[in-house]
């Protein structure tokens, strides 16, 4: 009889023990971080597919300004060239070339502002203002997507290494912290306009 009131007490209790463990929430932290982090390629690609179209228009407009344009397009081209797959997300090395990539980019764009403020017939383009909104749109879209991808691996890092779900990361998963998107040096000062 008291056989039978152990079992009765040590299932419950083991269930309990494993659901608290990190069976789920690990991976469910780890695929939430991944997810986020798709959205950030995503805000990247609508980035970079909308730059050939301000290009083109630009050109109209400020063909001696082809300098810029040319960074604009080899800055594009580098940062599609780069791509962090979900299994990088912990290597730092491989997510620090991916951001400088994106700011080369982000820098290589802050001159196309300047083309802006130097040519003012440019903003009266109706075409180029929906491109100018729409790439403003994307940078926005770019620095939510960046906040919401490091709040999630901070959400994931956490669970990994907290009781009682780091039991269950590091026997069962061997969950290993991801990096969180970081500036790049230097990108606390405003970039530099000249005329």
């Amino acid at each position: 009889m008291l056989n039978k009131w152990i079992k009765f007490l040590v299932v419950p209790v083991a269930a309990l023990a494993l659901s608290a463990c990190g069976i789920n929430s690990v991976p469910t932290a780890e695929e939430n971080a991944k997810a986020k982090w798709a959205d950030v390629e995503s805000s990247y690609q609508r980035r970079a597919d909308l730059i050939p179209n301000l290009v083109e228009t630009v050109k109209g407009y400020a063909t001696q300004e082809q300098d810029t344009l040319t960074k604009v397009t080899e800055a594009r081209a580098k940062a599609t060239s780069i791509q962090v797959n979900p299994g990088d997300l912990n290597n730092a090395a491989a997510m620090q070339n991916y951001m400088m990539a994106q700011d080369g980019l982000s820098q290589a764009l802050s001159g196309m502002r300047v083309i802006v403020e130097k040519y003012p017939d440019l903003k009266s383009n109706q075409n180029f203002l929906a491109l100018q909104s729409q790439l403003e749109g994307t940078e926005n879209r770019i620095n939510v997507a960046r906040r919401d991808y490091n709040e999630a691996v901070r959400e994931y890092n956490t669970t990994i290494r907290t009781f009682p779900d780091i039991i269950g990361a590091k026997i069962i998963h061997g969950a290993k912290p991801m990096t969180p998107f970081q500036a790049t040096e230097g990108a606390d000062k405003a970039p530099e306009v000249k005329f």
